[in-house]
């Protein structure tokens, strides 16, 4: 069975108008009603996030603090790093020259006699950065050693000659000059040196901490 729709169609557009009217008004009560939710959400998240920066303000104050109470023992540590380089900076190439003597006692041949000894280090190389003690390179020229005295014939100068470069740290040993006192009484006047390396310093001279 049809249906017949005996309304005017005057009155028949206009609720189709009214129909669209309100189906617009939906759509856009349905939308203010989306954005405020998301608005409320943004807020909230907003809120969160001020939070979350108050509690990191108050922890990174609180860190400023225990800074600021430890700061003096920083100071304390730098000052001791500057002091400890310092005297780094002092010993470093230390040589003992006591035990240098005590080496030559033994090295020196029979024959002869030492009337002189001159010992003469070389300022080590500065440190790049001032907090550190000066560098040692193992094996490097450190100093050195010069001699004058006496011996019975050249085979005395020899054997000390040789007798130096077997102390650890000793190397280049030479003679500058030899001279006999008289006619052939084999008896020469001598000067004569070593150089030093590294090896001969002391441990601080090399920059080992103490135990």
């Amino acid at each position: 069975m049809s249906q017949v729709n005996l309304l005017p169609p005057e009155i028949r557009q206009g609720q189709a108008v009214r129909r669209r009217t309100t189906m617009i008004v939906v759509a856009g009560v349905g939308l203010i009603v989306l954005i405020g939710f998301f608005y409320f959400l943004q807020l909230g998240r907003l809120s969160g996030a001020r939070e979350d920066l108050a509690a990191q303000e108050a922890r990174n104050d609180e860190i400023r603090g225990e800074i600021a109470q430890l700061q003096p023992f920083a100071d304390l540590e730098q000052t001791l790093a500057e002091r400890q380089a310092l005297v780094a900076e002092l010993y470093a190439n230390e040589v003992s020259w006591s035990g240098a003597l005590l080496d030559i006692s033994r090295v020196i041949p029979d024959a002869s006699v030492l009337t002189s000894l001159t010992g003469s280090l070389t300022a080590a190389a500065a440190p790049t950065d001032p907090t550190l003690p000066p560098p040692t390179v193992p094996g490097s020229l450190v100093g050195s050693m010069t001699f004058a005295g006496t011996a019975s014939q050249t085979e005395t100068i020899s054997t000390w000659l040789t007798r130096l470069e077997q102390v650890e740290g000793w190397v280049n040993a030479w003679v500058s000059s030899a001279q006999e006192s008289g006619a052939r009484t084999r008896i020469y006047t001598f000067a004569s040196g070593v150089d030093l390396t590294s090896d001969a310093t002391t441990e601080r001279g090399r920059g080992v901490p103490r135990p």
